[in-house]
């Protein structure tokens, strides 16, 4: 049985419309990240499922029971909100207690909900603290476990991480990661960090235009993106989307870029959109600074030179002013201006119909 079941939802604000017809389905346990712009729509998914927002039309059932009918406590999931939501003038026991204290849970039940969550998430010794007297990280985990006391169905994270600085957002980053093995429950988490999301999630759910764009795990997001949006918006820096003319032949496709360099790609040639028009996706480590007695694919000039310790990303233009990413070791010797040889790797090559539509290699 499906964790969590979507059919059909759509949300319009003020005759605008920000989800259309959406569908989805959840499996038990499963930590699903929704990964998309601002503004296209994931936030208010979110808020649907949570019962903070009312669908126009379409249902939320989970574990077999509709619950986009019931009041937000009764739909058997909790919400960690983005701002974290504590009363400053209660302690961490006393934020942790509020929601079991209104749903007239007995003491001793609560307490003993209370001791659990806080040696799950480590934070036994601050339990007589105020927020005021906590980091945000710490206030971060007082949040999520004010929603674990609840012991929902389903957690539901609104990007739980923005307002944390980086070194502290990759900690907990790692603590989420090791307190979903801990919690029986499934997880959705909105973020617009695709580290977020590659790291954390069973799946990604990428968002854009009102409408799911893919559904997949991680790595399947990355190397076979269904079409340009995904392959632009997943992946740091972005993959180059290059128009080329697609050769004749059979067996697989060659691409004929603007400056007159060939790719040879191990996309099947059967299953192409007809006509010659085609855009060639690129990763940047897919496309290499050639060093001596490297054999060139092509030629480009050096716009800038990105440094990051163990590799550098070139961004230079071909002869036809196209841009495009290429990556070189971390003591590479481009500067801007340079002319460069580019070796591209067309086994890894993607291509995209004029419709968007994204075609891979059948083992990528």
């Amino acid at each position: 049985m499906a964790g969590l079941e979507l059919h059909g939802v759509r949300k319009a604000f003020k005759g605008v419309q920000v989800l259309d017809g959406v569908d989805l389905t959840v499996a038990p346990r499963e930590f699903i990240a929704f990964l998309g712009p601002s503004g296209s729509g994931k936030s208010t998914l979110l808020r649907i499922i949570a019962g903070l927002e009312t669908a126009d039309d379409g249902e939320v059932i989970l574990e077999g029971r509709r619950i986009d009918t019931l009041p937000p406590g009764d739909r058997g999931v909790a919400m960690v909100f983005q701002h974290y939501a504590l009363y400053p003038h209660m302690s961490v026991r006393e934020n942790m207690a509020f929601g079991l204290k209104n749903a007239r849970v007995p003491k001793p039940e609560i307490d003993g909900l209370i001791e659990d969550a806080a040696r799950v998430l480590e934070i036994n010794e601050l339990l007589d603290r105020k927020p005021g007297q906590l980091s945000g990280g710490q206030r971060q985990r007082v949040a999520i476990g004010r929603a674990i006391v609840k012991k929902p169905k389903l957690f539901l994270l609104d990007e739980p991480l923005s307002n944390l600085d980086a070194a502290l957002r990759l900690r907990t980053r790692v603590e989420l990661a090791q307190l979903r093995q801990r919690v029986d429950a499934g997880v959705i988490m909105v973020t617009h960090d695709q580290a977020e999301a590659m790291t954390l999630a069973d799946r990604i759910v990428v968002f854009n235009d009102r409408r799911i764009q893919q559904v997949a795990p991680p790595m399947e997001i990355y190397s076979r993106p269904a079409n340009t949006f995904v392959a632009r918006f997943v992946g740091s820096p972005a993959m180059t989307i290059i128009p080329g003319k697609l050769q004749n032949g059979s067996g697989h496709a060659a691409v004929r870029l603007g400056d007159g360099a060939l790719i040879e790609t191990a996309i099947s040639r059967d299953g192409l959109p007809p006509g010659e028009r085609i855009e060639i996706g690129l990763r940047p480590e897919s496309v290499r600074v050639t060093r001596d007695g490297d054999v060139a694919t092509t030629t480009a000039k050096v716009v800038l030179v990105e440094r990051l310790g163990e590799r550098s990303l070139v961004y230079a233009q071909l002869k036809d002013g196209t841009e495009i990413t290429a990556e070189d070791s971390g003591l590479s010797t481009a500067r801007s201006g340079d002319e460069i040889g580019l070796k591209i790797d067309g086994a890894a090559a993607h291509l995209f119909g004029a419709d968007g539509t994204g075609y891979h290699r059948q083992d990528a």
